[in-house]
């Protein structure tokens, strides 16, 4: 691999702007670098999953969604590009098929926690939901088309299939919310 990044201080961005990967200038506000942010914070979050011991199918599952989720922000910063695929869509129904299957049905919300590991899934989970209405946003103003937006729908989907199926495997309980009992409403 040749050197892709040999200066890291660039100083180019000290005044406000940042530059995309087709050489273009915007401003750091853009709804596109938020969009960048967020992706990026979710891909940060999932590899603090990935420090958790895992069982090796998930750990190869999160690699892999790791690096999906940086050609997402490639695309993102190649105004016009298209990176993820109808397999990459594909990958993670079938994920999520399979992973839920090894659960019991949902009898009550689950609010997040468990074990550590399950419970920083569940914090992923939050950041992609963030970085999926960023996505949005910029579907509906024409900035990206709508595969990028389906990716992070179902990975949020799966990153919590993901947190209880890490519960059951440390054979931890999933966490589940206790309504009030409101008497003197």
């Amino acid at each position: 691999m040749t050197d892709r990044l040999t200066h890291i201080t660039t100083r180019t961005g000290d005044s406000g702007e940042t530059g995309l990967a087709d050489g273009s200038r915007v401003p750091k506000t853009d709804p596109r670098i938020h969009a960048l942010g967020d992706v990026d914070e979710l891909n940060s979050q999932i590899g603090v999953v990935l420090t958790h011991d895992l069982p090796e199918d998930i750990r190869r599952l999160l690699s892999s969604v790791q690096n999906d989720l940086f050609d997402l922000g490639s695309e993102l910063a190649i105004p016009g590009s298209s990176l993820l695929t109808a397999d990459h869509l594909a990958r993670l129904d079938a994920a999520i098929a399979a992973y839920n299957a090894l659960l019991p049905p949902l009898r009550e919300f689950v609010l997040p926690g468990g074990c550590a590991a399950a419970a920083q899934s569940h914090v992923a989970r939050t950041v992609c939901r963030r970085a999926e209405r960023t996505l949005v946003a910029l579907d509906h103003a024409g900035i990206v088309g709508e595969r990028p937006r389906l990716y992070l729908n179902r990975l949020s989907d799966l990153l919590f299939i993901l947190s209880r199926c890490i519960n059951q495997m440390a054979g931890v309980p999933d966490v589940c919310w206790q309504p009030a009992t409101r008497k003197d409403v």
